[in-house]
């Protein structure tokens, strides 16, 4: 799983010199599990307001040890939710930049359309990076056909599906959409993981 690891290291840093770019201060990582990313964007003196949302128990837990140090600042730069991003959540609002990395294949998709509404709906980020796994580059990691990369997966989508689904969102929900790549490009196949970036129209 050595591969997995390196592409989780590259993702993270990809993920943070995207969000840095946008010149953001103001940041929300939706789904941020144990606080990776948080961990660098607090590293860096840009970020004046990091939120993390999680809907795990666990998850939050182990982020509040990475982020101990960070936590205890006065006054402190990050917060720590915990909930869904599939919920109404007016605290949610506000944000200038926010990071989707790798939870959306996590969403059953019935829910896809509650998350729409949550996110792109009510949150309104002024713009949103998600990475989602593309499933076509699943052979390279020795997958079976149908086979995930996490058992906790629900789906795990190949460019065309990502891209279509994504389009429609930004249409609907008056945002651009640019989509890219992260990891080792394999003609035919793409990179592991996709990637979409959503700005705001307005």
């Amino acid at each position: 799983m050595t591969q997995m690891t390196s592409l989780h290291e590259e993702r993270l840093d990809f993920v943070f010199r995207t969000i840095k770019a946008t010149g953001a201060r103001r940041v929300l990582d939706l789904g941020c599990g144990s606080g990776s990313l948080l961990y660098r964007l607090l590293a860096d003196s840009q970020f004046d307001q990091v939120t993390g949302l999680e809907d795990s128990g666990v998850s939050l837990q182990q982020a509040r040890s990475v982020l101990a140090d960070y936590l205890n600042e006065q006054p402190p730069r990050i917060q720590l939710v915990r909930g869904s991003y599939a919920e109404s959540n007016p605290a949610m609002a506000g944000f200038e930049a926010a990071a989707m990395v790798e939870t959306i294949e996590h969403v059953r998709p019935e829910q896809l359309s509650r998350v729409e509404r949550a996110v792109f709906g009510e949150y309104r980020p002024g713009c949103l990076f998600m990475t989602t796994p593309n499933r076509e580059y699943n052979p390279l990691f020795d997958l079976a056909p149908g086979e995930f990369r996490e058992e906790d997966h629900k789906f795990e989508w190949d460019r065309r599906k990502f891209q279509r689904w994504a389009r429609g969102v930004a249409d609907r929900t008056g945002y651009e959409v640019r989509f890219g790549g992260i990891g080792e490009f394999v003609p035919d196949l793409g990179h592991p993981t996709q990637t979409a970036l959503f700005t705001r129209r307005d």
